[in-house]
C-alpha cells in the first residue's frame, strides 16, 4: 500500500515558516497597497521588493520553475500545499514569484520560447522586473476558439495582427501581451492559430478600456490591435501550434487557482466559525443555533472533500508527468471550485449580517470571485462536458436486451455459476 497523506518533515517546517510569513508580513500588504501587478508604483518598491528578497533567500521563489530557470521545480503536491496559504492574500503570489498570468506565461516560453525571446522576456519576467499578460478570449465569443476573429496575416518577412481581445489578464501594466490569433482560416483553428509575443508598446497595439471585477483593482482590459506588424521572432512555439502552447500555461494554471481558492475558502469558514462564537441572538450564540451549525458542518465537509480532490489531481499530475492522463481530475477540480468557494463564503456573508455584505468584509467580493473562477480557463460548463466524455470513455454499452444488472438476468447467471452447488 503507498497511501500518505503526511507532508515530509522538512517540508512541513517550511509550510509553517510560509503561514506565519504571510500571515505577519504579506497579507496586511492588502490593506495598503493598490495591485499586485503595479510593480513600479513607490509603495511596491519599498513594501513588497524586501520580502521578495527574503523569500529568495530563503529558496521559495518561483518554486513552479525548475532550477534552471531559478525556481525550486516542486511538484504539484507540494505547489498546492504552498498556493493555499498563498491563496489567503492578493500579494503573497508576487512575493513568491508565482502570480498569474506571469507564472503561466513564464512556464510557456520556458518550453516553447527562443533563446532570445527566453533573454527579452522571460529572464526580467521571472526577476519580476516585468509583468505580463494572456491574451486569449474576444468580446463576441468569449473563450469559444471557434469564435475567434483576431487574424494575424503574412506580409512579406512580417505578420499584420488585426483583432479585439476581451479580458486580457493584466494589460495595463504588461511589457509585453501572449496573444492568440488565427494565421491559417481555411483549416480547423486547433490547427489553424498561432501564439505571439506582442510588446505593449508596438505601434497599433490600445487598451480601449480596463475593466474591474468587484471592488478591486481594473487589471484585465478590452484591447484592440489595429494593423499590429510583428516580426518572425514574435511567433511563440511555431506557427499553428497555438493551443500546445496553451495547455501548457492552463493545465497546471487551473489546478493552481484551485490551491488558492482553498486558501480563499478556508479564511471565509474561519470568518464564518468566529463569528458564531461572538455573536448572541435570541438569548443564545449563533454557534449554538442549529441552522447556523449544519452551515459550518456544510462548509468544513465541502471544503475537505474539495482539498482532497485537489491534492489527489496534484498528485497524478506529479505521477504520470502528462497533463492529458489527468484531463478528467483537472476538468473536475475547475468545475467544482466555483461552488465551494461561493457556497463558503455566501454562507460567511449572511451570518454577518449587513456588515457582511459590505465592502467592509471581503465576502461580497468572495462571491463576485466565485462566478469569475467559473469562467476563467473554460466555463464550468464546458469543464463539466469533459468530465463526462472522460468518465463514460471507461464504459461499454450493453447489447443484450436486459443488462447484466437486471435482477433477474442476474439471478439467472448466478444459478448457472453455482448449479453445482445448489
Amino acid at each position: 500500500m503507498a497511501w500518505d497523506f503526511e507532508t515530509d518533515p522538512d517540508f512541513a517546517l517550511e509550510l509553517e515558516w510560509i503561514d506565519q510569513f504571510v500571515s505577519e508580513e504579506v497579507e496586511p500588504l492588502d490593506h495598503v497597497l493598490g495591485s499586485p501587478w503595479d510593480i513600479h508604483a513607490p509603495g511596491f518598491q519599498t513594501l513588497v521588493r524586501p520580502l521578495q528578497r527574503i523569500v529568495k533567500a530563503r529558496g521559495l521563489w518561483a518554486c513552479h520553475l525548475g532550477p534552471e530557470l531559478g525556481g525550486q521545480g516542486f511538484g504539484q503536491v507540494k505547489l498546492a500545499l504552498m498556493n493555499e496559504i498563498l491563496g489567503r492574500s492578493e500579494f503573497a503570489p508576487v512575493v513568491f514569484g508565482a502570480q498569474a498570468p506571469d507564472s503561466g506565461n513564464s512556464e510557456i516560453l520556458a518550453h516553447y520560447g527562443t533563446v532570445e525571446q527566453k533573454s527579452r522576456y522571460l529572464a526580467p519576467l521571472l526577476a519580476n522586473d516585468i509583468v505580463s499578460c494572456f491574451a486569449m478570449t474576444e468580446p463576441q465569443g468569449g473563450a469559444d476558439p471557434k469564435q475567434f476573429k483576431t487574424l494575424a496575416q503574412r506580409d512579406g518577412d512580417q505578420w499584420v495582427l488585426t483583432g479585439e481581445k476581451w479580458f486580457a489578464s493584466n494589460a495595463r501594466y504588461a511589457d509585453f501581451y501572449i496573444v492568440m490569433a488565427i494565421t491559417d482560416p481555411d483549416v480547423t483553428v486547433y490547427q489553424g492559430a498561432t501564439m505571439f509575443i506582442v510588446p505593449a508598446s508596438t505601434p497599433g497595439v490600445r487598451i480601449l478600456r480596463n475593466v474591474g471585477c468587484g471592488d478591486g483593482e481594473q487589471t484585465h482590459a478590452y484591447v484592440s490591435f489595429d494593423k499590429v506588424r510583428l516580426d518572425e521572432c514574435n511567433v511563440l512555439g511555431g506557427v499553428g501550434q497555438a493551443f500546445a502552447v496553451a495547455q501548457v500555461r492552463l493545465g497546471g494554471g487551473r489546478v493552481h487557482h484551485a490551491m488558492r481558492v482553498i486558501g480563499q475558502a478556508g479564511k471565509a469558514l474561519d470568518a464564518l466559525c468566529e463569528r458564531a462564537l461572538s455573536r448572541t441572538t435570541q438569548g443564545s450564540l449563533l454557534a449554538e443555533k442549529q441552522m447556523i451549525q449544519e452551515r459550518i458542518a456544510d462548509s468544513w465537509i465541502e471544503l475537505e472533500q474539495f482539498r482532497l480532490l485537489v491534492m489527489r489531481t496534484a498528485w497524478r499530475i506529479d505521477k504520470y508527468q502528462d497533463y492529458r492522463k489527468v484531463r478528467k481530475d483537472i476538468s473536475a477540480v475547475k468545475a467544482a471550485m466555483p461552488k465551494v468557494l461561493h457556497d463558503i463564503a455566501a454562507r460567511a456573508l449572511h451570518i454577518h449580517g449587513s456588515i457582511g455584505a459590505s465592502n467592509e468584509m471581503p465576502f461580497a467580493n468572495l462571491v463576485n470571485r466565485a462566478f469569475q473562477m467559473g469562467l476563467a480557463d473554460g466555463p464550468t460548463e464546458v469543464h463539466k462536458v469533459t468530465v463526462a466524455k472522460q468518465v463514460l470513455r471507461d464504459y461499454s454499452p450493453s447489447t443484450a436486451l436486459f443488462p447484466a444488472y437486471h435482477r433477474p438476468t442476474a439471478q439467472a447467471a448466478a444459478r448457472e455459476k453455482f448449479k453445482a452447488q445448489l
